[in-house]
């Protein structure tokens, strides 16, 4: 299943907690059950959105966990268009 992560740094984040989040991220790799097919950072640079694969929900949430000190996160299951309109057509 595909979805749709989005986050942004939580008010107030100070600076040792920014470098905390990078130090922690830059030692991260994420679950092998979850495949990554784009991961991109907002332009004004408070957060970003990954739209992943996987069948296995609680691997994304197992990294959500990880990050949530630092980040207010939503994960959205997504559908492609065309499946979409092809159901909700029915």
């Amino acid at each position: 299943m595909k979805y749709v992560i989005s986050w942004v740094a939580k008010p107030n984040m100070g600076e040792a907690e920014a470098a905390r989040s990078l130090q922690v991220f830059s030692k991260w790799a994420p679950s092998e059950k979850v495949t990554f097919e784009q991961f991109l950072g907002r332009a004004d640079a408070r957060g970003g959105f990954a739209v992943v694969n996987t069948d296995d929900i609680s691997a994304v949430a197992h990294d959500m966990a990880i990050f949530g000190t630092w980040f207010e996160m939503d994960v959205v299951p997504v559908i492609e268009v065309g499946d979409l309109v092809a159901v909700s057509g029915e």
